[in-house]
């Protein structure tokens, strides 16, 4: 069995930094695609303790202006998190659209103490490897 190095064929990015999330919209820092072919957006959450945390992808084509990613740019959907059951759990996306940036937003309302959650975008197929 041959076993591939993914470590020089991907990227990872933080988007939105672990932090615990209560009432309001945080918005993930931009990640430029350009001169990757494929890339997955992936949230982390760790512990719920109230509110509905709901995470979204925007993107744009030039790092200034962001629109939501259609279900047709996304191959996938986040589901958002709003009970226990959403502790310790991984959701993954991937972006099939053309835009060159995109960045993970969360959404969270009516929470008091919040979750903790992350978001990264990993960039793969790179026109050029390594990419470390």
């Amino acid at each position: 069995m041959t076993i591939r190095d993914l470590l020089r064929r991907t990227l990872v990015t933080a988007s939105l930094a672990p932090a615990v999330r209560t009432n309001g919209t945080a918005t993930g820092t931009a990640v430029d695609l350009r001169g990757y072919d494929s890339a997955i957006l992936t949230v982390q959450f760790g512990t719920w303790t109230d509110g509905t945390h709901t995470p979204s992808v925007q993107h744009s084509v030039d790092g200034t202006t962001y629109t939501a990613a259609a279900a047709s740019d996304l191959d996938g959907s986040f589901a958002a998190v709003n009970s226990a059951a959403g502790n310790g759990t991984v959701q993954s996306v991937g972006y099939i659209g053309a835009q060159r940036y995109v960045r993970v937003v969360m959404t969270t309302s009516g929470a008091t103490s919040g979750a903790l959650s992350a978001a990264y975008v990993i960039s793969g197929s790179p026109r050029n490897a390594p990419t470390v």
